[in-house]
Parts: structure tokens; sequence; C-alpha cells
């Protein structure tokens, strides 16, 4: 009887687990109806507004080729890295089971490129790098890049301002993932050679759905990145990190005045640029030993990296030498998996990277150092004592 009950109360599961999610998707196809009084597309278009954040403050008088250099990889990962998310599923931010599957599906995308990143769902927000909202009329945004580590871990570092669904969904997603691995808007590049329309632009991103200041609209469209602080040396109208631009808004180049509209999904460019600074990556790393100097013979972006393992548990110091700008990253391994334990930034500064840290015996560490800008090849070491 016990049996019979326990099979009666599983095929019970089974099928609310299956309502909810039809109730799920019917809830989005209706607030897609609501936002936009039919099942057509609008013929306004809501866009990524990514937040601005301070500049980060460099040493005055620096070298503008090495500030350049700096700019362009400060807010990627170093390579290797797990990055750790988190959907709010509750509230304002929470988002239904088939908006959260999209999201989840885009990182999948990425990953499945064959890049050094990966990533992991958690269910706190304590645990995750990157917290994941859905607040309706907020827009879709997110932080770039290792920006996500200076907000607050009750705040969100990605939102989804509307319904996500189709290809059109589903890009939306995969563009915001490219903002947190630390790619900035394609229309920013001063390699896309386009002459706005500016008070057009202006017109239509402070109107409705949009409703952008004038100075969000300069930040997300008519900004222009410096040429040394971007990723290849040409611009990609079908990236993933374009926008959609309607006719008018541009003068030249003369065959985008009726719009610009990328293909679906991430481009043949898109790919090879992620990869660029996210090569896949092995484990067969050489050995950090205690005072032996290891000499970085690294061009900028790439970056090098060391197992650990420490004789006895105590305080060690980690730095390098030399006149080289670099991010050193040290992870811990728990459990088969590398946990974020200590870093150090010294781009920008007359400094170097050193990390004190208390290493504990029979633990395994990996060291990962990225090189951003050396007036020389080979002038940088690194050494543990």
């Amino acid at each position: 009887m016990a049996d019979g009950k326990r099979k009666s109360d599983s095929k019970l599961e089974d099928q609310l687990k299956k309502v909810i999610s039809r109730l799920n998707a019917i809830e989005d196809q209706m607030q897609m109806k609501h936002d936009n009084g039919d099942d057509a597309l609008p013929e306004t278009m809501e866009c990524c507004g990514i937040p601005v954040v301070p500049i980060r403050e460099l040493e005055a008088g620096i070298d503008p080729a090495r500030e350049s250099i700096i700019r362009a990889i400060e807010k990627k990962w170093v390579n290797g890295t797990k990055l750790k998310y988190y959907f709010f599923d509750e509230g304002d931010w929470g988002g239904s089971d088939s908006q959260q599957k999209i999201v989840r599906d885009a990182f999948d995308e990425w990953k499945e490129i064959g890049i050094g990143l990966s990533f992991s769902e958690v269910d706190s927000p304590n645990q995750a790098d990157i917290r994941i909202g859905f607040k309706r009329d907020d827009g879709s945004w997110s932080y770039v890049g290792r920006d996500i580590w200076n907000r607050p871990s009750h705040e969100r570092t990605m939102n989804f301002g509307w319904i996500l669904r189709g290809q059109d969904g589903r890009d939306t997603a995969l563009h915001e993932i490219g903002h947190t691995l630390g790619f900035q808007h394609e229309q920013s590049s001063p390699f896309a050679g386009i002459e706005w329309d500016e008070e057009a632009v202006y017109r239509y991103f402070t109107g409705p759905p949009n409703k952008w200041s004038r100075e969000k609209t300069f930040h997300n469209v008519l900004r222009k990145l410096d040429s040394n602080s971007v990723e290849g040396s040409e611009w990609d109208p079908d990236s993933i990190m374009q926008y959609s631009i309607r006719a008018g808004l541009i003068l030249r180049p003369e065959r985008y005045r009726a719009g610009l509209n990328p293909i679906p999904g991430l481009s043949d460019i898109d790919r090879s640029r992620v990869k660029i600074f996210y090569p896949e990556t092995d484990s067969d790393y050489d050995e950090l030993e205690r005072f032996k100097s290891e000499q970085l013979s690294l061009t900028p972006a790439e970056q090098a990296n060391f197992i650990i393992k420490p004789e006895s548990t105590r305080e060690y110091q980690i730095q390098t030498f030399g006149s080289a700008d670099t991010l050193m990253v040290l992870f811990e391994e728990n459990k088969g998996s590398l946990e974020h334990f200590s870093a150090d930034d010294d781009s920008g500064w007359g400094r170097n990277a050193s990390l004190s840290v208390r290493l504990v015996q029979n633990r395994k560490y990996i060291l990962r150092v990225r090189l951003y800008y050396s007036e020389d090849s080979g002038e940088t070491a690194i050494m543990m004592w």
C-alpha cells in the first residue's frame, strides 16, 4: 500500500512540474502581448544600457601607450576562472523557469566555443560572482567584466528588463553575458566609422521605450573607445555586442542609413576574439617553488600559470619583480573546483603585484599571472618565499 502511495505521489509531482512549466510559458507569452499590444515585433527596440562606473585611477603621467593597453585588458578575467551565477527567483527581480533556461543556454553557448572560462550555477547570492535579475521596466544590462566584483552581494550585476523569447531573447542573453566576459558595445569601436545623426539618436533613445538620459545615450551609443583599448582592429557589424539600429540614425556608412541588423547569434569574429583572452586551458603547469625565481616571457594579454604545493602551513609572500604591469590571482582547490583565494593588480602604478597569504600544507593552489604591459619581453619574474 505504501509503495502504491509513493508511486502516486511521484506521478503527481511530475505532473505538477509539467503544469508549472506550461504556466510559466503562458505567463511569458501573455506578458509579451501585454508589453507589445500583439505578437508583432515592436517598431521601437529596447536596448542594453551598461551601467556607468568610475574609471579606475592610474598613476599620474603614465605613458599613453601603456595606459591604452591596460584599459583594453583591465576588465578581463584571468583565464581559467570559474564564474558562478545566481538567479533571483522571488519578488520584483525573480524570473520564471523558462526565462532562466534561456540564460543558462546562453552561458552554455559561450562555453561551447571552447574557451578557458567556465560557469556554474549556485543557489545563494553570497556564493555568486554574477547575480541575475529579471526586473521589468529596468532595461537589460550588465556590468562589464571584473567590475562585477565591486558590487555588494545583495545587488544585481545583470538584469533582463523584458521577456526573453525566441532568437531575440537568446541574443539578449548572449549580449549581456558578453559584457560580463569583459566586452564593450561594438558600436563604440573606433574602427566602426559610424557617423551618427546625433540629435536623431538622442531623440530616439530619450523617448520610449528606453527613456534614457542624454548622458546614458552618449555612454552606450555615441561614445567612442580609444583605438588601443579595443580587441582587434576591425569593426564587426554582426557582433553579438552590436545594437540593432533603426533607419534614420546612421548617416555613414551609407549602406546603414536604412538600418543595421546584425545576423542572429555569435559571429565568427565574436568567437575569435573571446578565444584571444580565454583560450582553452590545460592543467599541466610548472610548480612555483620557494625562493626560485620564474621568468615571465609574455606578451600583452598572455598569462602564466603555476601550481603551488605548500611545504607547511604558514604565511607566504608571492610577488612579481620588474617593471611590467600584471594581474595576479590565486585560486585554492576545493573538492575538485578552483575557488578564488586572493588577488592583486599592479597595473598603472610603480609597484609590483604582491600577495601575503596563509597557505595550508597538503592543499593545492593555482597562481595565474596575466601581463598587461612590459617595455621589454622577459623582463618580469615571479617568486614565492
